[in-house]
């Protein structure tokens, strides 16, 4: 009799065990989820940091004016282009297909960088 307790005790213990590992791990779409919403640019002293980022597609990329002078966020191709940024504004822009997008300020023109959308 106390084997057959000791059995089903167990049986018990390892099914919620195993139950809690299964409803406790995280996915990886969640953590591709989580990754693609904090994709943002800080523009701090006339440079882009990062300079090259790298997104999947579908990804949307956040410029962060830091410097004390506005920032106008402009791509090479003229697929997008922001308003006069002052300090603390910010600017989004969604890449929807892969390629290389490479932008300045368009009144600071040496300030440049890339986008790489895989």
């Amino acid at each position: 009799m106390r084997r057959k307790l000791f059995f089903t005790a167990s049986v018990v213990a390892l099914s919620l065990a195993l139950a809690a590992v299964v409803i406790l791990h995280p996915t990886r779409a969640k953590s591709e989820d989580t990754k693609t919403a904090s994709m943002e640019v800080r523009v701090d002293n006339f440079t882009f940091g990062p300079d090259t980022l790298t997104v999947p597609a579908n990804s949307t990329v956040t410029w962060v004016n830091k410097d004390d002078v506005p920032h106008v966020i402009a791509s090479n191709d003229g697929l997008f282009k922001s308003k006069a940024l002052d300090t603390d504004d910010k600017y989004s822009y969604t890449f929807t297909k892969a390629g290389t997008f490479a932008y300045y300020c368009s009144i600071h023109p040496k300030m440049v960088g890339k986008i790489v959308v895989q």
